[in-house]
């Protein structure tokens, strides 16, 4: 059978991303940090736009334009994605919501349908960012983290792992008195040191000492060079700092020229091992909406305008600059600022109204939980979010990540308020969520009488007299995630307390 070439057209449908879509996107995921970073590297880089500091935000309608991003990201749409419905509708309780917004930028055309690439993308619009990820040095808690997952098993031990690591300075230094990490974790000083001593055989060498003389120890019995002679030294630094070899050579009963090959030795230790890693700059957190109760009951949801940069597009420069222009680069490079420019006013503004969007859905379902705290925290999902809202999963998922949202109890992650459901839904159609649930379990055993400790299986009773359907297993494993011990050990400690 002979082999031909030929020609064919074939028909077919594919996302194409345009590089205001990606934009779009890379915009929505950021937090507000990363957002004013890159807001002031376009600022220095494109002579068009300037920052407009004396504009306060005011209150508008949500529906003046329709998410461009999710019209392109969904395919078919979600119907009519007007928010004016769900502006006004009420939760499950009756209250309200009033959502103030950031006021539009004033650009007349849309722009999001005249621009097209040739170049398709993956959805999730991420590739750049992995491959900076790729080459970002590793921070110290990072390479420790990936050290504890390889190294224990047992959820508990890694709990407390992770949090002796969220306990050590830039240094490598192990910070906090034991007495406080263990009331914290609600672990037993045995646990805590039994995992302590597991993450000080961690790279690099001395991490999670207490102390110099501690860090040089565990440097030194790396290299088996550790003996009495070398323990004495670093016992006495302050010796070694004055050169004082010969109250040395008595201490630790050798000769002078095995001191000078003790100081030696020392000096070739990393007195601050975790400095050898990168580190980033603590920064405070700044939430990017905030919800308060308003006198007539309803929540007000407003998007924090300190961490929303404003920019405005300078038409008046352009003009002037292009009437001077001659060059055909000069003119290409003028149109190509404006172009971006324009672009990235629209999009700053498309990322407000999506986040306050989002944020508005989030604060209706979980009215309970701003009442009444997390024992009426409803699961809800991205999902769920998304189709109520008439947005694209992958939307809500950037839109959640890296935003804070302060409400009367608190400041949470956007993530925080989506939990998995527990058990079947009761008469209301309503179910529990497993953040409620795991608060529920403390609250049952924080009011145990010390005479009559709960065990798993009395937890599992005690929960389905509430109409909570769960497993024995779940409630160890909800307990276990909350530093409580088990009956047995409970039991115990009431009785050296008692």
């Amino acid at each position: 059978m002979a082999l031909s070439q030929k020609l064919q057209q074939k028909q077919g449908q594919g996302l194409v991303m345009t590089p205001q879509l990606q934009q779009a996107i890379k915009l929505l995921q950021m937090s507000s940090m990363e957002l004013q970073s890159f807001v002031d590297q376009e600022l220095e880089t494109n002579p068009l736009l300037e920052r407009d500091d004396n504009q306060s935000a005011a209150a508008v309608e949500t529906q003046s334009e329709p998410n461009a991003l999710d019209q392109d990201l969904s395919a078919g749409g979600a119907g009519d994605d007007s928010p004016t419905s769900e502006l006004d509708s009420s939760a499950s309780d009756g209250r309200s919501m009033d959502v103030a917004a950031p006021s539009p930028q004033g650009l007349a055309d849309s722009g999001w349908q005249n621009l097209r690439s040739t170049g398709q993308v993956s959805l999730d619009g991420e590739g750049q960012d992995a491959a900076a990820l790729l080459t970002r040095e590793a921070t110290l808690p990072e390479h420790l983290t990936a050290q504890l997952n390889l190294h224990v098993r047992s959820p508990a031990d890694r709990a407390i792992g992770q949090y002796l690591i969220g306990m050590v300075n830039e240094a490598g230094y192990l910070t906090g008195d034991m007495a406080s990490i263990c009331e914290a974790l609600g672990a037993t000083e045995n646990d805590v040191n039994r995992v302590l001593d597991i993450l000080k055989t961690f790279e690099p060498v001395g991490v999670f000492s207490s102390n110099l003389q501690e860090c040089l120890k565990l440097q030194l019995q790396d290299r088996n060079i550790h003996d009495a002679a070398m323990d004495i030294m670093i016992q006495n630094l302050q010796l070694v700092a004055k050169r004082d070899y010969h109250q040395l050579k008595n201490l630790c009963d050798v000769t002078l020229d095995d001191i000078l090959r003790m100081v030696t030795e020392l000096k070739t230790l990393n007195p601050k091992p975790g400095l050898a890693f990168g580190s980033e700059p603590i920064a405070p957190v700044v939430p990017d909406v905030t919800v308060r109760p308003s006198s007539d009951g309803a929540w007000i949801v407003e998007l924090n305008s300190e961490s929303l940069p404003r920019l405005l597009v300078n038409n008046q420069y352009m003009a002037t600059v292009a009437r001077a222009a001659q060059k055909a680069d000069d003119k290409l490079f003028l149109s190509t600022a404006h172009q971006q420019a324009t672009w990235l006013v629209k999009s700053l503004d498309q990322r407000a109204r999506t986040i306050l969007k989002v944020a508005q859905e989030i604060v209706r379902q979980q009215d309970g939980f701003l009442v009444a705290g997390i024992s009426q925290l409803r699961p809800i999902t991205l999902k769920q979010v998304a189709e109520t809202i008439g947005m694209h999963e992958s939307t809500v998922s950037r839109v959640t990540s890296n935003k804070y949202m302060s409400t009367p109890r608190g400041l949470f992650e956007l993530k925080f308020f989506f939990t998995h459901a527990i058990g079947p839904m009761d008469d209301e159609g309503q179910s529990k969520s497993s953040s409620s649930v795991r608060h529920r379990i403390g609250e049952l055993i924080a009011g145990e009488l010390p005479e009559a400790v709960l065990s798993d299986d009395d937890i599992v009773t005690a929960l389905q007299m509430e109409g909570i359907e769960i497993a024995r297993r779940t409630v160890a494993k909800y307990r276990e995630s909350l530093g409580i011990q088990s009956s047995v050990q409970r039991r115990r400690m009431a009785r050296i307390k008692g």
